[in-house]
């Protein structure tokens, strides 16, 4: 009996070791960039390499925050992701509203025409854009990647949210509408709180994406204050030597507001996201 058993066990055990062989070739990098961020400038360029700091210090990111810039860095990238999220957030709403509840001609198409825009690559898109913002005089102004964001994240974003609210009952709101409710009314009171988890999903698929964005904020921003926490952590690495201590301490400071927010919108994420692929 006890052969048996182990014989079944193996294939389960040979899961778990490929599943942990995954996870720590998965995590090793931000452990190492972790690691790195508190050793001194003589530790990381020893040899043999390694693993665990013979001496702690926080210099690097004092220095990385101070005269690195990362501080205005942060606040740039905070700015930009924060504000595109929340414009994503609103149309993306909006639009997925429409395609969800109301009934019109082509709206297939519409449909597929909005998902087919996610199949061109963005950096065909550079320099139409750079035209335009130049034309606009928009070049080296945070407006030019918020309107960036804000434009290529709306399409999927349309298309997830009509699976969320295809998921809520349309007789709710119709119940609503008895009760003296106007359209608008019934859509904030009664759908809106119960698109919380569609909300998150697609508030932290945005912010993300708004975050680490490296391509458009180089392009579009000229001056070192403009720069992005992406563009930012690059201008570390100068022509002769690198600054391994301070970019492992930006790339730390980098994933901050990634870790809170996931901490914070997790319950969410999970519900939201099978929801949203299992329905509409």
């Amino acid at each position: 009996m006890t052969r048996r058993i182990r014989k079944k066990q193996l294939p389960l055990l040979g899961i778990y070791l490929v599943l942990t062989v995954a996870v720590i070739w998965t995590l090793f990098p931000f452990y190492w960039t972790l690691v790195t961020s508190f050793k001194e400038s003589a530790e990381i360029a020893s040899k043999p390499l390694t693993y665990w700091p013979a001496k702690f210090i926080f210099s690097n990111y004092s220095e990385a925050w101070k005269n690195g810039g990362f501080s205005t860095y942060f606040v740039n990238s905070l700015k930009v992701s924060l504000i595109s999220t929340i414009f994503t957030v609103l149309f993306a709403t909006m639009g997925g509203y429409a395609l969800a509840r109301y009934k019109y001609k082509g709206k297939t198409a519409f449909l597929l025409i909005l998902l087919c825009t996610q199949f061109f690559p963005t950096a065909m898109l550079i320099i139409p854009l750079f035209k335009i913002f130049n034309m606009a005089k928009l070049i080296n102004n945070h407006l030019a990647l918020i309107l960036t964001y804000t434009a290529f994240h709306i399409p999927f974003n349309a298309a997830l949210m009509r699976s969320f609210i295809n998921g809520i009952p349309s007789s709710l709101e119709e119940a609503a509408r008895v009760d003296g409710c106007g359209r608008i009314q019934a859509a904030v009171k009664i759908l809106l709180p119960l698109l919380l988890p569609g909300i998150a999903a697609v508030s932290a698929y945005s912010f993300i994406s708004s975050w680490n964005e490296y391509l458009y904020a180089l392009m579009f921003m000229s001056s070192d204050s403009r720069y992005t926490i992406p563009v930012g952590l690059s201008m570390t690495i100068g022509e002769y030597s690198i600054n391994y201590g301070q970019l492992c301490a930006g790339s730390v400071i980098a994933l901050l507001p990634i870790i809170a927010m996931f901490a914070y919108v997790q319950k969410y994420m999970v519900s939201g996201l099978s929801s949203g692929a299992v329905k509409g």
